[in-house]
């Protein structure tokens, strides 16, 4: 597995309250996500995007069979699990990392956190569910008791089927979590200024 390119921004980790992971949607880059932190403006923060391979870190939709979506899958919840370890070493522990991420890698920050369920800082996913097929058994081991939870979507999301949202809702509170769900009327596939609101609560916490 080639070790993707990490680009990072905000205060050195020393100095840092939390380390935000952003994680880019398909066909976007980790430069692109990082429009997100023009919003956040908090000086105590410092955020780390991984590059997804060509600029997807899977193949096909995060509703499809998940062997069809390997390796490139394996990898990337790799590469997810590579650099909260790195943040560990430098000192910033995963109690004070927030894994955030937009569709495509929205679906990967809340599937990393399902199958390593521990206490985080907070977990968001903005147009975002759990992946796999509807039929997919979730026996997810680990707890995510005391971690702050967001899933927000528009209810005309072309990508994201609320049933999946709702779903993963309902799982992330069985490990723990505490999640809170959103859904927004006459919404498409984007983010809006609430979730940017609640985004921004979040990292203050």
């Amino acid at each position: 597995m080639t070790r993707p390119r990490i680009i990072a921004a905000g205060v050195p980790l020393a100095r840092a309250d939390k380390a935000v992971i952003l994680l880019q949607g398909r066909g976007a880059t980790a430069a692109d996500i990082f429009s997100l932190t023009d919003h956040f403006a908090q000086n105590d923060l410092a955020y780390v995007a991984p590059q997804a391979p060509g600029n997807s870190w899977y193949p096909h939709s995060f509703l499809a069979p998940l062997e069809d979506n390997e390796p490139a899958l394996s990898e990337a919840l790799a590469t997810v699990g590579e650099l909260i370890e790195s943040l560990a070493k430098d000192g910033v522990a995963p109690e004070r990392v927030v894994l955030l991420g937009f569709s495509q890698g929205g679906c990967l920050a809340l599937e990393y956190a399902a199958r390593h369920a521990r206490r985080y800082a907070a977990v968001i996913g903005l147009s975002a569910g759990l992946i796999g097929p509807a039929h997919r058994e979730r026996n997810y081991a680990g707890s995510l008791v005391g971690t702050p939870v967001f899933l927000g979507c528009g209810d005309l999301d072309d990508h994201i089927p609320l049933e999946r949202v709702k779903g993963s809702t309902k799982v992330l509170r069985d490990l723990g979590g505490e999640v809170k769900q959103r859904i927004y009327r006459g919404m498409g596939h984007g983010i809006n200024d609430d979730e940017i609101a609640e985004v921004q609560s979040m990292l203050k916490g």
